[in-house]
C-alpha cells in the first residue's frame, strides 16, 4: 500500500550520500598505509588528522583525546576494561540499563574480584538520585552510565551524575552513541563536571559500520585490549582504516550541520506518533522522563512485540521490537526490567526511531497500518479463543 519506510535509525542509519563520496576515493586509488613514511603513507595520514579534527568538533573536544576504534562495542570495552586494568579491583558503578557492551565487560570485572554496583533506574528509566547517591558515597573507582538510552531515549542528566563521581574521586564515562546528532554533545563543557570519557559511534549518525571513537581526558590511564604497533596513542593499535574513520569524520560535520534541523522537526513527528499511540490505548515507556527527539518505545496491551514487528515489515515499515543487538533474545528488555515493567507489557515493546528522512506522511501512514494491523491481530485471537 505505501512505499517501504524506515523508522528504525537507533539500530543504523543510511550511510549518507556526501559521506560515501568522501569515502570512495580510499576505496579505490587513494591506498596508503597511515603509518608508511612515504607520500602514500603522508596522504592516509592527513586524511586521518583532518577526520580526527572533524570528530573532535562535533563533540567539543581536542583531537589528542580521540581514540578511533571499531564502533561503540570496542570503544565500551575500552574504557571499562582499559580503566580497570590500571586500577586495583574495587566497587564500580554501573547503571542498570546500559547497552550489553557496558554490562558485559562489567560482568567479566566481577568474575575478576571486581564489586560491580548496579545502580537503579525509576519508573521512568531515570537513574534513582537516591541511590546513586549512596553508591557514590562509597567511592567507587569509576563509574559508567549512558547518556542516551537507546530503547527507551531516556536522556540521564549526566552532568549532575559525574558532578558527584568527581567529587568521590571517581573516573566517569558516559556512552554517547544515540546522544550524537540528536542533542547537543559538550566534551570540553562535561569535563568540567566530571565526565571523562565518551563514547560514540559512526553508524548512527549516516556514517560507516564499523567505526567509532573513545573520546578520553587524557589523565585517565587506560590498558589497551588490543597490543600491536602502538597507533592511537598506544591505545588501539591496527593499521587504521582510513575510508571508515574519513568516512565518520564526515558523518560528524553533517550531524553538526544537522542538528537545528534535528531538534526542530524531529520531536514535532514523535509527537504525531505519541498521539495517535495514545488513542490506540499504548502505553509509551519513558513518556515523563527528558527524551531524545526521535525515539518512541511504546506497548499495545495483548499484542506481542515480535509479533506486531513482524506485520509491520510485511507491510513496509521497519521498526523494531528491541535493541538490534539483542533481538535474537525472547525474554523482555532489560531496560523494561529495570524500570519494573510488567512481562507481559515489556514483551509487547515496539521501538520507533526516527531520522532525518522521515516525513509526516510516514508518521500517518504508520499509524494507519499500525491502527489495521492490532485490529487484525485482536481478530485473529479473538477467533482462536
Amino acid at each position: 500500500m505505501f512505499a517501504p519506510v524506515y523508522l528504525d535509525h537507533n539500530a543504523t542509519t543510511p550511510l549518507d550520500p556526501a559521506v560515501l563520496d568522501a569515502m570512495m576515493p580510499w576505496l579505490s586509488q587513494r591506498f596508503g598505509n597511515a603509518s608508511s613514511r612515504h607520500e602514500y603513507g603522508r596522504d592516509a595520514r592527513r586524511a586521518i588528522d583532518a577526520a580526527r579534527e572533524q570528530v573532535a568538533r562535533a563533540v567539543g573536544a581536542h583531537a589528542t583525546e580521540v581514540v578511533f576504534t571499531s564502533g561503540g562495542s570496542e570503544a565500551n570495552n575500552l574504557f571499562v576494561k582499559g580503566v580497570a586494568a590500571r586500577l586495583r579491583p574495587g566497587l564500580a558503578a554501573i547503571s542498570a540499563v546500559e547497552h550489553p557492551c557496558v554490562l558485559k565487560p562489567a560482568g567479566q570485572l566481577a568474575r575478576q574480584g571486581w564489586d560491580i554496583s548496579t545502580l537503579p533506574v525509576d519508573a521512568q528509566g531515570c537513574v534513582d538520585v537516591a541511590a546513586y547517591r549512596e553508591t557514590v558515597a562509597r567511592r567507587p573507582r569509576f563509574v559508567s552510565v549512558m547518556a542516551a538510552n537507546n530503547e527507551t531515549g531516556v536522556v540521564q542528566d549526566i552532568a549532575a551524575l559525574s558532578a558527584q563521581a568527581k567529587a568521590a574521586g571517581a573516573w566517569f564515562h558516559a556512552d554517547a552513541v544515540q546522544a550524537l546528532g540528536k542533542m547537543p554533545v559538550d566534551f570540553r563543557a562535561l569535563n568540567a563536571q566530571g565526565v571523562n570519557a565518551l563514547t560514540i559511534s559512526a553508524h548512527k549518525i549516516g556514517g560507516p559500520q564499523g567505526a567509532g571513537a573513545l573520546i578520553v581526558d587524557k589523565r585517565v590511564e587506560l590498558e589497551p585490549l588490543i597490543a600491536g604497533g602502538g597507533h592511537e596513542r598506544g591505545l588501539r593499535s591496527g593499521t587504521e582504516n582510513v575510508a571508515a574513520i574519513v568516512g565518520f569524520g564526515a558523518a560528524c560535520a553533517l550531524a553538526v550541520e544537522r542538528l537545528e534541523e534535528v531538534s526542530r522537526r524531529l520531536p514535532a513527528l514523535r509527537l504525531r506518533i505519541e498521539a495517535g499511540l495514545a488513542e490506540m490505548g499504548a502505553v509509551v515507556f519513558g513518556l515523563e522522563a527528558p527524551r531524545l527527539p526521535n525515539t518512541v518505545l511504546f506497548s499495545i496491551p495483548g499484542i506481542e512485540g515480535e509479533t506486531l514487528v513482524g506485520q509491520l515489515d510485511r507491510a513496509g515499515f521497519a521498526v523494531a521490537s528491541g535493541a538490534a543487538c539483542s533481538s535474537a533474545n525472547p525474554e523482555p528488555s532489560h531496560v523494561l526490567q529495570a524500570m519494573a515493567v510488567p512481562p507481559v507489557l515489556a514483551r509487547g515493546a515496539v521501538r520507533v526511531s526516527l531520522g532525518v528522512s522521515n516525513t509526516e506522511q510516514h508518521m500517518d501512514d504508520f499509524l494507519l497500518t499500525l491502527q489495521e494491523t492490532v485490529s487484525k491481530l485482536r481478530r485473529l485471537s479473538a477467533i482462536a479463543v
